[in-house]
């Protein structure tokens, strides 16, 4: 069995105060180590160490006052906390002032001996209302002897390209940490358990608890079924992703029937995406 514990902490910043949010996070890290020691894996919400403040409280001058290089002393601190832990850590995300002066929202995965695994900057910002700067480059990361894992944020999951993107690198899990404030997260839901079951991967979408955010985190399986959901408070969700299911259900089909990658890596070279310029190139294991 290839499998990955996971927990992911659905919380709060403490508006406007870096330092406290800092410390909450680490303390929130270090009580899922002590709890659950068979976690190997922590995400919490979209710019929670950015200490971001519930959207009728944002600031305008917040975004650049919070931004961070990376690697910097922020990201160094991340760091220090995985080896000490021993965990995989997803920290949500952060703003970050990249060289070329551009500040983009970007998740870390941060490995169990301190490195930074992948850095991804989130594709498709929520606009008009947020000012950062979109990335260009889908990502993934090993969890070496249990899989791949694929990063994205929040809004991108809006867009069907980032999940198919991600499967069509190699993701048997997509890793989302979310701020969403409004009512219409019943729609993100929708669209969590579409992405995880039109690509037959795990969906891990962790929202920020209220008053930050609405809850509702969910964590969805292949077959697009809901594992677990949380409300809206401050709670964790704890578990365990079989990875060989993703293997199992694209070789046999959703309930055992519906085969999508499968379809694709055998005719996906014929189908013209003028979209895109191209046509679907099938990966070794698709099947």
């Amino acid at each position: 069995m290839r499998t990955l514990a996971i927990a992911a902490i659905q919380t709060t910043p403490v508006p406007h105060d870096l330092h406290a949010t800092w410390e909450r996070f680490a303390d929130r890290v270090r009580a899922v180590r002590e709890t659950f020691p068979h976690v190997q894996l922590v995400v919490v919400p979209e710019l929670m160490l950015a200490a971001e403040a519930p959207l009728l409280q944002a600031r305008s001058d917040w975004m650049r006052k919070a931004a961070v290089t990376v690697p910097g002393p922020l990201s160094d601190r991340i760091c220090a906390l995985a080896r000490e832990t021993g965990l995989w850590l997803v920290p949500g995300s952060l703003y970050e002032q990249a060289d070329d002066g551009l500040t983009y929202n970007t998740a870390l995965a941060i490995s169990p001996e301190g490195e930074i695994a992948a850095r991804y900057r989130k594709i498709f910002p929520w606009q008009p209302y947020e000012q950062t700067t979109p990335g260009s480059e889908f990502v993934v990361f090993e969890l070496p002897g249990i899989g791949r894992a694929g990063l994205a944020i929040c809004y991108d999951g809006s867009f069907p390209e980032t999940a198919r993107q991600l499967a069509w690198l190699g993701a048997e899990v997509i890793i989302q940490p979310t701020l969403t404030t409004t009512r219409d997260r019943e729609m993100e839901l929708v669209c969590a358990r579409a992405n995880a079951w039109t690509n037959q991967l795990y969906i891990v979408n962790l929202n920020a608890a209220d008053p930050a955010g609405v809850g509702e985190s969910v964590i969805v399986d292949p077959e697009g079924t809901v594992r677990q959901q949380a409300g809206s408070g401050e709670e964790v969700l704890v578990d365990v992703l079989d990875l060989e299911t993703v293997t199992r259900v694209r070789t046999y089909g959703s309930a055992g029937i519906n085969r999508p990658w499968s379809q694709l890596a055998r005719y996906g070279d014929r189908i013209e995406l003028p979209m895109y310029g191209g046509t679907f190139r099938p990966t070794s294991w698709g099947g």
